[in-house]
This record gives structure tokens, sequence and C-alpha cells, in this order.
């Protein structure tokens, strides 16, 4: 059975950082490219942040230079740094493969900016 269980998210300042964590099973891991994707209340959902299986990464031009995703195919799980977080990073993340499953997708955890 495939799991992915995002973590990390709360309510933060204008300027503030999180750190969003996804542990995932019943994958092989280190095989698969990952990807952070949110979904704003009305909005569609969006990917913002990529790594392939050997580390690469890609952003959305509207969190490049902001947020940082990175891996560790030892713990299965999948990290995305957040920095200098806006009100319109307000969204539920979800962590998926790359191109995603709609198999896959799990609860998210929410990501507030107060301004």
């Amino acid at each position: 059975q495939v799991q992915l269980v995002e973590s990390g998210g709360g309510l933060v300042q204008s300027g503030g950082s999180l750190r969003l964590s996804c542990a995932v099973s019943g994958i092989i891991f280190s095989l698969n490219a990952m990807g952070w994707y949110r979904q704003a209340p009305g909005k569609q959902r969006e990917l913002v942040a990529a790594i392939s299986s050997g580390g690469n990464t890609n952003y959305a031009d509207s969190v490049k230079g902001r947020f940082t995703i990175s891996r560790d195919n030892a713990k299965n799980t999948v990290y995305l740094q957040m920095n200098s977080l806006k009100f319109e990073d307000t969204a539920v993340y979800y962590c998926n493969v790359q191109p995603a499953l709609v198999r896959f997708w799990g609860q998210g955890t929410q990501v507030t900016v107060s301004s």
C-alpha cells in the first residue's frame, strides 16, 4: 500500500520559514522523481517544486529562490524548505511522485501565512 504523509505545516508570519516533510512508503522511493504541490482556496493544484531521482531540481517561478526541495533516500523522505514566505503561499501542500498519480494524493499539510 502506497502512503505519502505530509507534515510540518502551520501558521507563520510573512517573511518566516517552514520546513515540510513527506514520508513515503510502498514504492521504490529512490527510483521516483518527487514533487511538492499546493492548492490554494479556489485555485487549481499546482506543482511548486520537483526533484528527480538523481537530485536535479526544478521550481515554479513563483517560489524560485525562496523554496528548496531535497530528498533523503535513506529515509524515504522528501523535504520542502520554504523561506521568505508570502501571504500568497497560503495553501494546502501535498507531495506526490512527479508526474503526479491520482491514487497517491494524501491529506496534505496546511500552510497559512499571515500578512
